[in-house]
């Protein structure tokens, strides 16, 4: 078989790889750090995609392109993979001729990483260079121990040429799903893969998923096709080439391993690994081959990382436009309830049933009505009379109008709160965020809340009665009448107003407006009376929308881990830079 060519256009790449390691390793650990601030919390098409490759590339740079770049020099990692019982243990075992592996009728055979290499390369595998998220541990002869999967067996092999390591890895269709995940994770920590298929199942689905990867990386392969039938080498192994050939893997090595009977110690007949032995025997011992091979799997492989940042870059944004829009679904919920309570604050809603009760008690209903229909001049004239005629307390009102205030909010807090459920739950991104949650049902402090917002508000009008009425005339009117009672005849007149026009037009039963309307004006004047209303309206639509607005953030708080858009300018930036790492000319 041949060998790992090394063009003049590779070798004249050799050197630009070595002045720009420093380079590279400042990019690719900023890569790193950029991943691990990739969020992506909202359920949407791809997200799921996305953050697992995320996570393959962190663990990819952590295995081996950081640890590559760093000492480019180090030996051949070539990673043994393949499907259940495909054999691979027993060829690692030919290649090193006697027993060092374990295989067996259980499965899956292989459930720990067993990395084999010369006792001279210890040094380069000992430690978290590689794999560092893999304990070690060192061993003649590698039981298997379900116990123990994040443990990498290091085992000395002088049979070994030095300058190349085997590891052989658990099966990439596992049963198992920690062993499925961690053989992905080796193969993806590899300078080259062994890869070991059947002449039964080398067209499977699952192998050809990971071969295909290979391609997209150009990662140097062999394949060994083993347990061919006497006979038909030949005819399977044209038929392997041609797929090969056919997915972009037609400079991969293949190899062919007669089917035969292994003898007491599980061994293949002397010979049988051969080929493939002096073909890694061949790479380990030139150093420009070595160094070619290492390369090219690392320009493939930043080649396919940058794609993937392009990809995750997209990812966020995909998660910003969801979020946009959820976001507008609380905002709309929010702002239709906002609306509903001003609307019932200023279309004389407020002013029926209890509310114009009790207004009509602090009022009275006899002779200060009437007092209306001898003309506005006299009005003054008549206050004196009212007020010592001991009118029902003005808190009484305030206590009603409260009441009301506080039953609205809360309906429509209440209303609000379903619907932005309910939106979220019909919209993918938000479905995941509301799943665990009873974000339909208002918080326990809400209705406290609204209360001390109400009570807020009618505590700001009595703060502008006071500035309004800083004249000693006026300021005596309005004792004459009470602080309270001029606050709670003020509520009346802003909740009678709507389109800026004072609630005479409204027509309120029993002349509610009109009464409060005549007795503001008869204590500050028309301007002022107008004044005041529209700043109590103000006041109020203020510490709803806070109210409301802090409701709501219940929900929006909940997008807090999308990722802003200079997130996505940072992966960006990366993108020409991985590409111009890994050779690709930019189009």
């Amino acid at each position: 078989m041949g060998c790992v060519s090394t063009s003049e256009d590779d070798a004249s790449a050799l050197e630009p790889l070595t002045t720009v390691a420093a380079e590279a390793v400042d990019l690719l650990g900023r890569l790193r750090l950029s991943l691990t601030h990739v969020s992506l919390p909202l359920g949407i098409d791809g997200a799921a995609e996305a953050e697992r490759a995320r996570r393959s590339a962190v663990d990819q740079l952590d295995d081996y392109v950081l640890p590559r770049y760093r000492s480019l020099d180090a030996p051949l990692m070539a990673v043994v993979g393949g499907s259940t019982g495909a054999g691979k243990s027993t060829l690692v075992n030919a290649l090193v001729r006697h027993p060092v592996t374990r295989s067996g009728a259980i499965r899956p055979t292989t459930r720990q990483p067993i990395l084999l290499h010369h006792p001279e390369d210890a040094a380069w595998f000992s430690t978290d260079r590689v794999l560092p998220h893999l304990s070690r541990t060192t061993g003649i002869l590698a039981e298997p121990d379900p116990e123990a999967m994040g443990t990498l067996v290091m085992v000395p092999e002088p049979a070994l040429p030095s300058g190349l390591a085997l590891l052989d890895a658990p099966d990439i269709d596992s049963i198992a799903d920690e062993n499925r995940r961690l053989a992905g994770q080796l193969l993806s920590a590899a300078d080259l893969w062994i890869f070991v298929t059947t002449a039964n199942r080398y067209a499977d689905a699952v192998p050809w998923e990971l071969l295909l990867d290979a391609a997209a990386r150009d990662i140097t392969v062999a394949v060994v096709l083993d347990r061919v039938p006497e006979g038909v080498q030949d005819e399977v192994g044209a038929d392997l080439r041609g797929l090969l050939a056919r997915q972009g893997l037609g400079s991969a090595e293949l190899f062919v391993v007669t089917e035969s009977a292994l003898d007491a110690d599980g061994m293949l007949p002397a010979g049988a690994a051969d080929p493939l032995r002096d073909w890694l025997t061949s790479i380990a011992t030139d150093a420009a081959v070595r160094s070619a091979v290492a390369r090219r799997t690392l320009h493939g492989v930043v080649r396919q990382l940058a794609d993937m940042v392009q990809g995750l870059a997209q990812a966020e944004e995909d998660q910003r436009r969801a979020a946009a829009r959820l976001r507008s679904d609380v905002d709309s919920a929010y702002e239709r309830a906002l609306q509903e309570v001003l609307d019932s604050t200023q279309d004389g809603t407020l002013l029926r049933g209890e509310v114009l009760s009790r207004w009509q008690d602090f009022v009275g209903t006899g002779e200060f009505f009437r007092s209306l229909e001898s003309g506005i001049g006299r009005l003054r004239d008549r206050l004196t009379a009212f007020l010592t005629g001991r009118p029902a307390p003005p808190e009484e009102v305030e206590t009603a109008i409260e009441t009301g205030l506080h039953a609205v909010i809360v309906e429509q807090a209440a209303a609000a709160a379903e619907e932005a459920e309910q939106r979220w739950r019909q919209d993918a991104a938000g479905r995941g965020l509301v799943q665990s949650r009873d974000l339909a049902r208002l918080p326990e402090d809400f209705s406290e809340g609204a209360a001390a917002q109400i009570r807020g508000w009618q505590q700001d009008l009595i703060h502008l009665i006071q500035q309004e009425g800083a004249g000693k005339r006026t300021m005596a009117r309005v004792s004459a009448l009470g602080i309270n009672g001029v606050a709670v005849t003020l509520m009346i007149v802003s909740f009678a107003s709507t389109g800026g026009l004072l609630g005479i037009e409204v027509g309120i039963a029993g002349g509610t407006a009109v009464v409060a309307q005549k007795l503001l004006e008869s204590i500050f004047g028309e301007d002022a009376v107008r004044r005041l209303a529209r700043r109590s309206q103000e006041n109020l639509v203020t510490r709803v929308t806070e109210l409301l607005q802090s409701e709501a953030s219940r929900f929006t708080q909940l997008l807090g881990q999308v990722p802003d858009e200079g997130a996505s300018a940072q992966l960006e930036a990366l993108v020409p830079e991985l590409r111009r790492l890994a050779g690709r000319r930019e189009g």
